[in-house]
């Protein structure tokens, strides 16, 4: 256990350096709320909800979104690159153990995001949550770790630089703009959230607006089930595929 915190200390402190996901994971979240504010925070977005109501839960989604589809999988193609992992091989480090700490540093990227999205609606923009508090973090908490298992399956999958990136570019800006996690889901023509409702990120975020608004949601355990069943089948792939170079 030491041993594998030391090594995500070494891992966090290398994330927060580059700043990257500081920009992306927290900022950009913060703003876009407060965006949106401005423009129709109090206008409604559906029937009982406003669109800051409506935006509060997608835009908690940013931060896990940056993380799982961006850090995750360019940090471990990144050690791979430059034969950091090969070096691992020599060592009692196992695949978990460099699985596990970014997957802990993506998580407090996570976590500040959404700690950020929540302080700044509720202390400065008058954001309440209607519904259960508890069960919207674990919404979200499982949100976080189904998408987290698609980032390491491209993680191991992915074997250079190269490929990492175009995967990752394929993946994160329709994960970013088609789920609602930026722009408003109840803006986009009905032939586009068709589209939309493909996307993993989409079922997270539409459980986590139905709790936090404390609405019912018919397809609720549906979703549950299908985001740990991605969490279980990504996770096991990931593990069996990873490679060291």
């Amino acid at each position: 256990m030491k041993r594998f915190l030391k090594l995500y200390m070494i891992e966090q402190k290398l994330a927060l350096r580059s700043g990257d996901m500081l920009l992306f994971g927290v900022a950009m979240p913060v703003g876009i709320m407060i965006l949106i504010y401005m423009i129709a925070g109090q206008k409604q977005a559906g029937e009982g909800f406003t669109y800051l109501e409506s935006s509060f839960a997608s835009l908690v989604a940013v931060g896990i979104c940056a993380a799982a589809f961006m850090g995750i999988p360019l940090t471990i193609a990144d050690y791979r690159d430059k034969k950091i992992l090969k070096h691992f091989f020599t060592t009692p480090c196992s695949p978990m153990w460099i699985l596990g700490s970014d997957v802990l540093c993506g998580a407090v990227t996570a976590m500040l995001s959404a700690t950020s999205v929540s302080l700044v609606s509720v202390i400065f923009l008058g954001y309440k949550v209607r519904g259960n508090i508890l069960g919207f973090v674990g919404a979200w908490f499982l949100t976080l770790v189904s998408m987290f298992s698609i980032g390491l399956l491209m993680a191991s999958l992915c074997r250079t630089v190269k490929s990492v990136n175009a995967v990752t570019t394929l993946v994160y800006f329709p994960m970013l703009f088609l789920s609602g996690a930026t722009i408003p889901y109840e803006l986009f023509p009905s032939g586009l959230q068709k589209v939309s409702n493909v996307l993993p990120l989409t079922q997270g975020i539409k459980l986590m607006k139905a709790v936090s608004m404390g609405m019912k949601m018919d397809s609720i355990w549906k979703t549950v089930v299908l985001l740990v069943g991605i969490t279980l089948v990504c996770t096991m792939i990931s593990v069996k595929t990873f490679r060291w170079e």
